[in-house]
């Protein structure tokens, strides 16, 4: 037997505060180290955050990080324990995210980061430079560049995040090089069932490298992304230990070394490649470490999860995929909102402009959620605006959701203010009345005014309301309803709004919910205004938003999808639904370009400087 206790911590690291992630680092690393921990892995850019973004720009910011990367190696020395951990690092003109390995206080070695993600929510090619094969630099006395490290226990690998994402990444060549153990340090965004498919991959590259895998990933929210940790340790494809997601800490599990030497030479696939592999000599060098690691002498061999060396453990009842999505989604959000709420430290409180009806409710629970996440808790006050269109079934269903949750609601009409606005608009036109439109954009725009003027002087944190569906058309006020500081659900569809608070009813039994869903979805800015009407079925709407914004068809292919998808209703109605939805989509970029920022949940979201990146000014006559 060669056995290692490897471990993996989810940390939650704020771009910028190098000193205080560092402090929170070496504090699990000592306990790493007083638990003979044989490697520790931390996530990628654990030291300076993640993602920096154009900081990475400011040379004090890098020298920060090194010089606390020197400070983890000073206050870790007394320890044998092998830890990996992420940071930025520059080296002439070239600026690298690396994974660094410490060693009894040293810095082994920096290992660069090769597939660079520039897609969707992530912009790494924009500023950093890629490893690759060969590389060698030295970055101030410390090898970085394609290196293995030898211990006295095995051979080591590390890599970060985006390089285990393709089969051709440096773990190939590493492994076929002698690497027994490789370390990924991530920093991988949740988005709806991100956990499946990242499970799957790693375990495939495992079985692919005839390794063992060791992923650790960040967890907590970082401006609008959201990480939900869940490190992996899988030996030769199979699953040795899974950590919790949305967690913060570290967890170990023993390994036997031995095993995965056994496996490689049974594996004759595997050995062939390897053969071909070194007789072409691209070996990957490695970088020899004297100083003995951790001690090994009272790690017991593993017991099989469940008893048997021969069956699966029992999981107890299997969760519905839909119902585990959705409660990953209400934990996902819930915790972008206490990491913003948290990092910023520029708030006192949580407020939000409850209305009773889908939206306001959902992101209501979600701050509710939140607020037992934040240390300390945090209070929410909500207020209920009502003008004359208003019904007295949201009244009701605001203010049950609010007295079940314990939560603060004021009412405050706003048909006074509203009549002055159209009074003044009136006279401004030279008499002429302003549009019926305009007319119901007045009242939206005054409760906006109010919570910001409300959130100016108390200090809170105004959560914005919209979902993605109305955000796409156009169905929004500037000035109104788009208004806030942090946007909650603009990224869900609204019919993932309602399927999450119909889950929520079930989980809860919240008899405000359950009033809620009974209502009409609509703004209630004129007499008996329902959003469908005005709009289409929100299953349509956001098959629209699927179709054409996320796979990217032409407004004849949506009409087309639609038939098929929607059988029951007339095909003359469909294609109208398609050109109306693409030409409001592109008239509604300018609105929602202005919206606050978003919390990102899925592969497609309404954030121009996230994901979609579409032109405001366009014309869809290639449509």
């Amino acid at each position: 037997m060669r056995l290692a206790k490897l471990a993996v911590a989810s940390v939650s690291p704020t771009v910028g505060a190098v000193t205080s992630n560092v402090d929170r680092l070496i504090e699990v690393a000592v306990a790493m180290g007083q638990a003979s921990v044989t490697i520790g892995a931390f996530p990628e850019q654990a030291i300076g955050g993640y993602p920096p973004e154009d900081l990475v720009q400011w040379r004090g910011f890098l020298d920060g990080q090194r010089r606390e990367l020197d400070r983890f190696a000073s206050e870790t020395a007394a320890f044998s324990t092998v830890y990996v951990l992420g940071l930025a690092v520059s080296v002439g003109g070239q600026l690298f995210n690396c994974a660094a390995l410490v060693h009894r206080g040293a810095i082994v070695g920096l290992v660069p980061k090769e597939k660079l993600p520039t897609y969707n929510v992530f912009y790494e090619g924009r500023t950093f430079s890629r490893g690759g094969p060969g590389l060698a630099l030295d970055a101030g006395g410390v090898p970085l560049g394609d290196y293995l490290f030898t211990f006295d226990f095995g051979d080591v690998a590390v890599e970060v995040c985006e390089d285990a994402w393709s089969p051709d990444g440096p773990m190939r060549r590493r492994c076929y090089s002698g690497a027994e153990i490789v370390v990924n340090v991530s920093a991988s965004p949740y988005r709806m069932g991100i956990d499946s498919t990242r499970r799957e991959m790693l375990a495939t590259r495992a079985a692919d490298n005839q390794a063992v895998l060791l992923y650790a990933n960040a967890v907590g929210g970082q401006d609008g992304l959201i990480y939900d940790g869940g490190g992996f340790i899988f030996q030769n494809g199979r699953l040795v230990f899974e950590a919790p997601r949305f967690e913060k800490g570290w967890w170990s599990s023993v390994v036997d070394l031995d095993r995965t030497r056994r496996l490689r030479m049974e594996n004759t696939t595997w050995r062939s490649d390897c053969e071909a592999f070194r007789l072409q000599r691209e070996n990957v060098p490695a970088v020899r470490v004297l100083a003995p690691t951790a001690d090994r002498s009272q790690l017991t061999y593993p017991s099989p999860d469940g008893g048997s060396f021969f069956l699966p453990a029992s999981r107890g009842p299997a969760a519905d995929p839909r119902e585990r999505a959705l409660d990953d989604l209400f934990e996902a959000l819930a915790l972008g909102v206490k990491s913003y709420y948290e990092k910023t430290g520029a708030f006192k409180s949580l407020g939000i402009a409850l209305s009773g009806g889908r939206d306001s409710m959902l992101t209501l629970l979600v701050a509710w959620r939140a607020s037992q996440l934040i240390d300390g808790g945090a209070t929410i006050l909500t207020f209920y605006m009502p003008s004359r269109h208003s019904q007295p079934e949201t009244r009701h269903a605001a203010q049950a959701l609010a007295d079940e949750l314990g939560v603060s609601l004021k009412t405050i009409s706003i048909d006074e203010a509203t009549d002055r606005e159209v009074a003044a608009a009136t006279e401004m036109l030279g008499g002429q009345p302003l549009t019926e439109l305009t007319r119901q954009n007045v009242q939206a725009r005054v409760r906006g005014q109010r919570m910001w003027n409300w959130a100016n002087s108390s200090g809170a944190l105004f959560l914005q309301t919209g979902d993605m569906s109305e955000k796409a058309v156009g169905y929004t006020t500037i000035g109104g309803d788009l208004e806030g500081a942090l946007s909650v659900i603009a990224n869900v569809p609204k019919t993932v709004v309602v399927a999450l608070l119909e889950r929520l009813e079930r989980r809860f039994g919240f008899k405000g919910v359950t009033a809620t869903l009974g209502t009409d979805p609509g703004p209630e800015l004129a007499d008996a205004q329902v959003a469908e009407h005005e709009l289409m079925p929100f299953p349509v709407l956001d098959a629209c938003l699927h179709l054409y914004a996320g796979e990217k068809m032409s407004p004849g292919e949506v009409g087309l999808a639609l038939k098929a998808l929607f059988p029951e209703m007339a095909p003359a109605g469909l294609e109208k639904c398609a050109r109306r939805f693409t030409a409001l989509f592109s008239q509604s970029i300018y609105k929602w370009v202005q919206s606050p920022l978003s919390l990102h949940v899925g592969s497609l979201d309404l954030d121009r400087e996230r994901a979609l990146q579409m032109p405001v000014v366009q014309k869809n006559e290639w449509h």
